[in-house]
């Protein structure tokens, strides 16, 4: 549930922030969960024919709805939908939609913060999310862990790998092992998992795509709890499938085009 005391809950940046986000009148919203659930049940479709593909037992991989770029009621349609885990990349378009929304109905949902990192943004985000899957740096890993501290609460993250080999966020595979351990020594985390982004060129995910999955399985003793692979988007999720993704974040293939154009970044994100 939100803090009463979360600086973003009300009025100020995060307000105009969303103001920029193109929102659906009342009449409009039924039709846009009728279709977010439509799109649902055919990504379903994708995944389980993936897993099939791959030799996977059903129902092991996991959905989560990346709302980043649309206005409260596509969290809304995604719980609506049955849909428990949400995630977004920027902060103050998470805390306005996050207020905006009927506290009982955001309750429901595990939100996941999967954009970059600030250092002078952790304890914000410790307030609104549930898990963090962009870690990439120990002194933004010992600020989160700080500020979970101040909130009395354990915070579950995951390192993210860079398997694209370029200027975009993330450990390499090589120090993934000695991030992850310093990661652990921080008493208010919970190393849950990995996540990655694959390269932009789809010839080359297939092969970073099993080099995500085979330093995450490298890593299984330090995870807590059922380790969480976090890879594959809108259009690479079969090949994520075929790697071993235990979660998928997908948005345009639930909500849709995004009504308005966002500052982009690769890291994270929803291709």
């Amino acid at each position: 549930m939100l803090s009463d005391a979360c600086p973003y809950s009300t009025g100020g940046f995060a307000v105009r922030r969303l103001e920029r986000i193109e929102r659906l009148s009342d009449s409009e919203t039924p039709a846009f969960e009728r279709r977010v659930a439509d799109n649902l049940r055919a990504v379903r479709e994708r995944i389980s024919r993936a897993l099939a593909a791959a030799g996977r037992r059903p129902e092991t991989v996991a959905l989560l709805a990346v709302t980043k770029g649309f206005g409260p009621e596509a969290v809304t349609a995604a719980i609506a939908s049955g849909l428990t885990d949400v995630g977004e990349n920027y902060l103050q378009e998470a805390a306005a939609k996050f207020a905006a929304l009927d506290p009982h109905s955001i309750a429901a949902a595990r939100r996941h913060f999967i954009g970059r990192l600030q250092r002078n943004k952790c304890k914000r985000i410790v307030e609104l999310f549930d898990v963090v899957q962009s870690v990439d740096d120990i002194a933004i890993a010992t600020a989160l862990d700080r500020a979970a501290r101040e909130a009395g609460k354990k915070l579950d993250v995951l390192v993210q790998l860079n398997i694209a080999s370029d200027d975009r966020a993330g450990v390499s595979p090589g120090e993934a092992a000695a991030f992850a351990s310093a990661v652990r020594d921080l008493p208010n985390l919970r190393l849950r998992g990995v996540m990655a982004v694959g390269p932009a060129d789809p010839v080359k995910v297939p092969g970073a795509f099993a080099q995500a999955h085979a330093t995450f399985a490298s890593l299984g003793d330090a995870f807590d709890g059922e380790p969480i692979l976090s890879l594959g988007m809108t259009g690479d999720l079969e090949a994520a499938v075929a790697a071993g993704s235990t979660m998928v974040r997908l948005g345009t293939a639930l909500f849709g085009e995004r009504p308005v154009k966002q500052v982009s970044t690769p890291d994270g994100g929803e291709g």
